[in-house]
């Protein structure tokens, strides 16, 4: 009889200990499944917040807050390609006319490249503006002064700028043989840097 009672004893101290450890393996996987969640939330919220803080610092950014590219952000939002300049990494180096050299371009030309139904023309026309890569300024002098007195930089559109120094000017020419100065340099952006010039760059005709 005494058996018989110690062996229900010992049966019920069992299935209480094993309920327990069970208890206690629920929690701690409970517990690790919220700690895993809230990393994950973490992540994604620090993820939102460095998208954000690239977005308002992108090259597209810094050209909106300058008065004087006020004419090429109107030409990129018409070409719709202000979105890659703001969420795409890059890096890219923008040579950006400010309004004066927009102002050289012949207005009929200006105009028709404005034009919805010449949307493709646009986009190459910006594209030559822009290099797939960051470049200061300071490492356009050195590619300069180390290849005798010239460098020539492909395009994101496929095309070449011939680059001079002239003085400490830094001088752009183009396939059709105009020249601009880089009037400002090195606005560091979160996607690259931007260079303003002084006149639009053109494609051989």
């Amino acid at each position: 009889m005494k058996i018989k009672i110690l062996f229900i004893l010992f049966a019920i101290s069992a299935m209480v200990f094993t309920s327990c450890e069970d208890n206690k393996k629920k929690e701690q996987e409970d517990n690790e499944r919220m700690e895993q969640m809230e990393a994950e939330r973490e992540a994604e919220m620090n993820a939102e917040i460095e998208r954000m803080d690239m977005e308002s610092n992108s090259i597209a950014a810094k050209a909106m807050e300058t008065d004087t590219l006020s004419t090429l952000v109107s030409a990129l939002q018409t070409a719709e390609m202000a979105d890659l300049l703001t969420v795409s990494e890059g890096p890219y180096t923008v040579f950006a006319p400010n309004n004066a050299a927009f102002e050289k371009v012949d207005k009929a030309t200006l105009d028709n490249l404005m034009k919805e139904e010449n949307q493709e023309d646009l986009s190459n026309f910006l594209e030559y503006h822009v290099v797939e890569d960051e470049i200061t300024s300071q490492e356009l002098v050195e590619m300069v002064n180390d290849n005798e007195g010239e460098y020539t930089i492909t395009t994101l559109e496929g095309g070449e700028l011939r680059f001079t120094l002239e003085g400490e000017s830094l001088i752009i020419t183009d396939e059709a043989g105009n020249k601009a100065k880089i009037v400002q340099a090195d606005v560091d952006a979160s996607n690259g840097i931007v260079h303003i010039i002084d006149a639009v760059v053109m494609k051989k005709a």
